[in-house]
């Protein structure tokens, strides 16, 4: 089990999580409830949604990219309202083939202690810009549910190692 006692390492590990179609990484990574604000990427409106509701939003869609690579660093955490703020910039890399998807800008994450460590509470993106194939994730949607990738964790533990 990962050690969550690093507050700037949750919003790391979540990203490699989701990277490596981890899913129990992933929700261990995220406090019970996440507010989300996605509105300068996609629109729409801010939301607050139960973890495991997010974490089926993103099976729904992360699995039909044949690779996705999001690059951060560093991560800054500062105390704000009595919590804790982590924020990066942000370069997320999605490919199906030869077609990719870039999305470049910052987050701003809230964490949350908890009995389990330090949990993301929020993700909020605030886009700087896009480029590629905007196209990629209505595809990737498509092709969720019958093209899922494969962990590596997954794929060694088959092999034995």
């Amino acid at each position: 089990m990962p050690v969550r006692d690093d507050p700037a390492a949750v919003l790391t590990r979540l990203l490699h999580a989701i990277d490596d179609v981890d899913w129990g990484e992933v929700r261990a990574c995220l406090a019970d409830e996440v507010r989300t604000d996605y509105t300068e990427l996609f629109g729409g409106e801010a939301e607050t949604l139960p973890a495991d509701e997010l974490v089926e939003r993103w099976k729904g869609l992360v699995p039909g990219f044949d690779a996705t690579q999001h690059m951060t660093g560093p991560c800054l955490v500062d105390e704000r309202d009595g919590g804790l703020v982590a924020q990066t910039h942000v370069r997320a890399y999605h490919r199906i083939g030869d077609a990719v998807w870039g999305v470049h800008g910052h987050y701003v994450v809230p964490l949350e202690r908890t009995s389990a460590g330090w949990q993301i509470a929020g993700i909020t993106l605030r886009l700087f810009y896009q480029e590629g194939d905007r196209d990629l994730p209505a595809r990737a949607a498509e092709r969720a549910g019958t093209s899922p990738r494969v962990t590596r964790r997954t794929t060694e533990a088959r092999a034995g190692a």
